[in-house]
């Protein structure tokens, strides 16, 4: 089929690779044309594992390209799928749809009538139901699709993912993304079509469910540091629960990125709007507790410190919101390094792969160019984003460059035993008495 897929960031550019490489003739569409061109070049902006080979492969092979001229590539084929998009609303909780409208206007401007427009981006419930009313006028029909891909691992979500549901408000309009989806559902993956309000809904819920999963173990852990308990311990045996399972329980700073805490805070947006209050404030303790994991990591930087954090040499190894992607959006680790800088502290970052994003978003901090030199002179190192190099990391071979073996654990990843026998001081959320028995403290 010929399909358009408007936006070229990170959603846009991933699905219009995958959906190329299983066979479709795609055009990937943005405004911003030195994006287009490194795209072009197979170069992305940011880092996801398996992309680059993929888009040489698809750019290659002719069935895939990106451009600038809307016009043109809108009036070519059948059906256009919307990937722009959605953040978080500056002022508020709301999502600020300025991007989706523009490529609506681009659509009306520039379609052929009888294509069918297609949403993958993440959108308030309701969005599609008034889009549809409109688009109508201009005998487009539409559909709602969103995507549910986890960076990192973008490519293979892509390819073979947990499930895809759509919403549609035509027979017509489902049989036609029934033979879109058919390698996907021949491959076992399972289609659910409802409508537009419940799929919109369901890509809210699913992100805001995994946010209240991470905040309740870290609920947890503050009950274990203050009446005694382990709660790497802990999260081990709930999640033994087939019914609860291990995902999402490792206790830590918290969820980041571009997704959780910005589909949490749209739901709360919209519980509120249709007077669902009790949703409302459960959801905004969710989010409450996730953040108040960066202030307890302060504190515990300051204990460890023993006193004010003025003058104070930190190295932090980590700065992307998770391992395997360059994504500082909301990352729990740059909220803690701004606070531990307004506190005076002079800190220093390494991160495998998000220098160059962070220096340029954050350049008042300090940079290394490997573990080794982000640490030298340190009074204190912060594991932040568990990247598997960090895992590795020898504990005598670091202690010879710091000023003082102290290791806070962000992600409660590390081997504690490993660095506690090397006279590493070694703390994390959550673990503060079972830490004290071991005789650390």
């Amino acid at each position: 089929m010929k399909m358009a897929v408007l936006g070229s960031g990170y959603l846009g550019t991933v699905y219009a690779t995958v959906m190329a490489s299983l066979g479709h003739q795609v055009v990937a569409i943005d405004v911003d044309e030195q994006k287009i061109d490194s795209l072009n070049a197979a170069e992305p902006a940011f880092h996801e594992p398996g992309l680059k080979p993929l888009l040489i492969q698809e750019l290659a092979s002719g069935r895939l390209r990106f451009t600038t001229d809307a016009a043109t590539a809108l009036k070519s084929v059948g059906i256009i799928f919307i990937c722009v998009g959605t953040p978080q609303s500056i002022d508020g909780n709301s999502t600020d749809l300025k991007f989706l409208y523009e490529s609506v206007d681009a659509i009306t401007c520039f379609a052929n009538a009888g294509a069918l427009v297609v949403g993958k981006s993440t959108v308030p419930v309701g969005t599609a139901a008034q889009l549809a009313v409109r688009l109508s006028e201009y005998q487009l029909d539409l559909a709602w699709s969103p995507e549910f891909l986890r960076e990192g691992e973008a490519i293979r979500n892509a390819m073979m993912p947990d499930r895809i549901i759509v919403g549609v408000n035509s027979s017509d309009v489902e049989m036609v993304l029934r033979e879109v989806y058919k390698p996907f559902s021949n491959a076992g993956v399972k289609v659910i079509f409802t409508d537009f309000h419940t799929t919109e809904l369901s890509k809210l819920a699913a992100n805001a469910f995994l946010a209240t999963k991470i905040s309740f173990v870290n609920a947890m852990a503050e009950i274990c540091d203050s009446a005694g308990g382990d709660v790497l311990v802990l999260a081990g045996a709930i999640g033994c629960d087939e019914r609860i399972g291990q995902r999402f329980l490792q206790p830590g700073i918290g969820f980041g990125g571009g997704c959780l805490a910005k589909d949490l805070r749209s739901l709360i947006s919209s519980a509120s709007r249709y007077g669902v209050d009790n949703l409302a404030k459960f959801l905004e303790q969710v989010d409450e507790i996730n953040l108040r994991q960066r202030h307890n990591a302060v504190q515990l930087v300051e204990e460890m410190c023993r006193g004010p954090l003025l003058g104070k040499k930190i190295c932090i190894l980590g700065i992307a919101f998770k391992p395997n992607t360059d994504d500082i959006r909301d990352s729990a680790a740059i909220g803690i390094a701004l606070t531990l800088k307004e506190l005076g502290a002079t800190v220093r970052i390494y991160d495998p792969r998000a220098m160059k994003i962070t220096k340029h978003h954050y350049p008042m901090f300090g940079f290394g160019s490997s573990v080794m030199d982000a640490a030298y002179g340190a009074d204190i190192v912060l594991h932040l984003t568990d990247w598997p190099e960090f895992l590795e990391i020898e504990p005598s071979q670091l202690g010879t460059v710091v000023q003082h073996k102290r290791i806070l654990d962000g992600r409660n990843a590390l081997n504690s035993e490993l660095w506690m026998n090397d006279g590493w001081s070694y703390r994390a959320l959550g673990r503060r008495t079972a830490l004290s028995r071991s005789g650390i403290i």
